[in-house]
């Protein structure tokens, strides 16, 4: 919106910028009373669009949250992961982390989006800059929530064939 009142501006010479018209407003003043159905328009898209992002980087959160106390491979009897000191394991780990830290940002993002005053000038830059911000973090915890998902259907298809052991790994039948 505040691009379009610049590009208005530009055409407008600017000795007249600051003149009143007959119902004593200034161009801009006009400018702004003309087009505020356009801003109601634009904080209704854009509270829409954060409010489904906002349920979508929720569900990550609940899904990748479970998994993450949901160990692939179980446990021992000391409590301790069964795959621990393993490859996949370890990159279970690490992108169920990645996949909760990014749909957690996501969503505070998109949260911060629903709760901020909608002015003309925020559509400029602000309110633009936290949609990106929020869709990429959704965008990068929708693909690293994959890998846990990955890595938990390769150590379920290949566990009957593998046996952990620290000191060997022995082929079962």
């Amino acid at each position: 919106m505040l691009f379009h009142v610049q590009a208005a501006e530009s055409y407008v010479h600017s000795s007249f910028q600051d003149q009143k018209n007959s119902f004593n407003k200034t161009p801009r003043e006009v400018f702004t009373e003309e087009h505020k159905d356009l801003v109601k328009e634009g904080e209704k898209w854009m509270k829409g669009t954060a409010s489904s992002c906002t349920l979508v980087a929720a569900l990550i959160i609940t899904v990748v949250f479970a998994a993450a106390f949901t160990l692939p491979g179980g446990i021992n009897n000391d409590s301790i992961p069964n795959f621990l000191h393993e490859i996949p394991f370890i990159v279970f780990a690490i992108s169920d982390e990645l996949a909760l830290f990014s749909s957690t940002a996501s969503m505070l993002t998109f949260l911060r989006i629903l709760t901020s005053s909608y002015s003309e000038d925020d559509f400029l830059e602000s309110s633009p800059k936290k949609l990106m911000v929020g869709l990429m973090t959704l965008f990068f915890s929708i693909a690293s929530m994959m890998f846990p998902f990955l890595v938990d259907i390769f150590i379920s298809t290949y566990r009957p064939t593998i046996r952990f052991n620290r000191n060997q790994a022995i082929e079962d039948v």
